[in-house]
């Protein structure tokens, strides 16, 4: 806990055995209460290796429903169980767990109810691996995201995020994608709701075993992300409605 408010990363977990224990060994348990690992029907043993690490909350998929389905998992059942402020982490080790602190002091400290760990900020990305052409589409992407949003993130992108409880209670985030544009859509919906979202610094690391999609997904992923953006702008201006805002408005 900080300021006796609950701490909880949850770990949306496919295929990673190889990973899990390591990112699960640098989690600073000084702070962090609870652990939820969500497993997408992996086809190794990543539910035995949670189970050997004493993860209390394991909730296991009976069919695959993809990253967006199975963060809506992680976060229903941090919410469930009362927490305070909920860090999603993947379990891959491609993010460091040793930002948790700096994270959920923004956040505990009352700066901010949103903080993204970024890969962009700095020279983390490329210095860790980061394929050229990723690099290249997420600077485009992000761009055309802070023209159409009228933000200025340094991207949109990345998979290491901490929230408040509040916030993950105002927007319908179950109402999104099961896919990868998730992501984007429950940035979209919490800049909607009113909050400001905080970024710090954070290296990376590309390897074998860390998650990655192929070039055809991320094609799709970015006119996903684009679709995403331009119905905030549409939205914002008030042309149209769509469903993907019809989340509780802040407070």
């Amino acid at each position: 806990m900080i300021r006796d408010k609950t701490i909880t990363v949850v770990l949306p977990a496919y295929n990673a055995e190889k990973t899990l224990e390591q990112t699960y060994r640098e989690i600073p348990f000084d702070i962090v209460d609870n652990v939820i690992l969500v497993d997408d029907l992996s086809h190794d043993k990543t539910i035995e290796k949670a189970r050997q690490l004493g993860i209390k909350h394991i909730v296991v998929h009976a069919q695959n429903k993809g990253y967006g389905g199975n963060q809506k998992s992680c976060y229903d059942k941090a919410l469930e169980i009362g927490s305070d402020i909920v860090v999603m982490l993947h379990p891959d080790y491609q993010y460091t767990p040793k930002l948790i602190h700096s994270m959920c002091y923004l956040i505990s400290n009352g700066l901010y109810e949103v903080v993204l760990g970024s890969r962009i900020l700095g020279k983390g990305a490329r210095k860790g691996g980061m394929p050229v052409y990723k690099y290249i589409a997420n600077r485009l992407l992000t761009m055309t995201q802070n023209i159409l949003m009228n933000q200025k993130l340094s991207e949109y992108h990345t998979g290491y995020r901490a929230f408040t409880a509040n916030v993950l209670k105002s927007v319908d985030y179950n109402s999104n994608s099961d896919d990868f544009v998730f992501d984007n859509q429950l940035l979209a919906q919490i800049f909607y709701a009113g909050f400001e979202i905080a970024e710090i610094t954070c290296p990376t690391k590309y390897f074998e075993e860390a998650s990655s999609i192929n070039i055809a997904r991320s094609v799709k992923y970015g006119v996903g992300v684009l679709n995403v953006s331009l119905m905030y702008f549409l939205q914002k201006t008030g042309l149209f409605r769509f469903r993907l805002f019809g989340s509780k408005k802040k407070g």
